[in-house]
């Protein structure tokens, strides 16, 4: 088994975000600013709405800027209060539910409806690590070959994890990596069989992971079945998705309170499967970048990041729309290069 680069402490001297961030100055000679302008200016990244650049728990820079659009209200300038659109980094959360919770990931998943026929074999684990083999097409674009438009916005919107959990076997558990939103939204249900539903669950996940934190400007999205949707939907603004990323940097340690069971951070970011489709490598409900440094990074559609670098002890968020079909390699790239100049 790989061994991962250590996760690093909270230095001695820097206060815990809990309230707000301290900040401090980027290190001489790191060019922050011109990264970030880079991002903003536009091109094939689309609209940036925010980034922060955090080290050794301090933040570093941060930027805001152009409007969210939307179709039954005013253009929403964006700022340090907005509550901006996860998309599917949501699963990363999803994930550290699943920790909070403390679930046997070996154990056989926890789905009624899959207990009297071949699904009974597929485990929490191979959900979490997206091996489930489920017949699921994570498309984007075509709506008519995909699942995920249907699950979301078509036949399935109602109840999510009705049509998730009805989707048959393509291949055997285990065997074969799909990254599926509709995979999330299964894990969502499980939960919910141990939290509730609808506001217990939204209750749950405030009180158990997102307020100890210090995260109190969250929005959960649910269905009207009352599943959280896990998969894509869940708002904050820029600083709350990094506290987020600062509580896996620290191992799921948060100012001497252990708020993920040790090891679980290692659970997500150890590398277990790489999609074939762009090469891009795969934990558990978080992506690994594949550096030296033992990056890895939660995701979302039009280009939403966490990326945490430990061996620099390096957090760099970005969210905003990116629908550039070169976006995706550009935002990795440009992740890339601010972790490289802080080496």
């Amino acid at each position: 088994m790989e061994d991962l680069v250590d996760l690093p402490a909270q230095p001695g001297d820097v206060p815990w975000p809990t309230v707000d961030w301290p900040e401090g100055p980027a290190p001489a000679g790191v060019p922050v600013e011109d990264l970030l302008d880079e991002v903003f200016r536009g091109g094939v990244f689309g609209k940036t709405y925010g980034a922060l650049v955090i080290q050794g728990g301090r933040l570093l820079a941060e930027r805001y800027a152009n409007e969210i659009e939307h179709w039954d209200k005013p253009n929403e300038p964006v700022g340090r209060d907005t509550q901006l659109l996860s998309w599917s980094m949501a699963k990363s959360f999803t994930h550290a539910a699943v920790g909070v919770l403390g679930l046997d990931v070996a154990a056989p998943a926890n789905v009624p409806a899959w207990r009297d026929d071949e699904r009974a074999a597929i485990t929490l684990d191979h959900l979490l690590c997206m091996r489930d083999g489920l017949d699921f097409a994570e498309d984007y674009v075509d709506a008519g070959v995909s699942n995920v438009i249907e699950m979301l916005f078509g036949e399935g919107k109602d109840d999510v994890l009705a049509y998730a959990e009805s989707r048959p076997l393509k291949a055997p558990p285990g065997t074969r990596f799909n990254y599926s939103s509709g995979t999330t939204n299964i894990v969502s249900g499980i939960i919910s069989r141990e939290v509730g539903r609808g506001p217990d669950f939204d209750r749950f996940l405030n009180e158990r992971l997102l307020a100890p934190i210090g995260i109190t400007n969250a929005r959960l999205g649910f269905d009207p079945a009352g599943t959280f949707i896990g998969s894509s939907f869940l708002y904050m603004p820029a600083r709350e998705f990094a506290k987020f990323g600062l509580l896996y940097l620290r191992d799921g340690m948060w100012d001497g309170t252990r708020i993920l069971p040790s090891g679980w951070v290692d659970h997500g970011r150890r590398p277990r499967s790489t999609d074939e489709a762009d090469g891009r490598i795969h934990g558990a409900h978080w992506w690994c970048t594949g550096d030296d440094l033992g990056s890895w990074w939660a995701s979302g559609y039009d280009g939403q990041s966490i990326l945490l670098c430990p061996a620099l002890d390096l957090i760099v968020v970005r969210l905003g729309w990116s629908p550039d079909e070169g976006a995706a390699d550009a935002l990795f790239d440009w992740r890339r290069r601010m972790v490289d100049a802080f080496r």
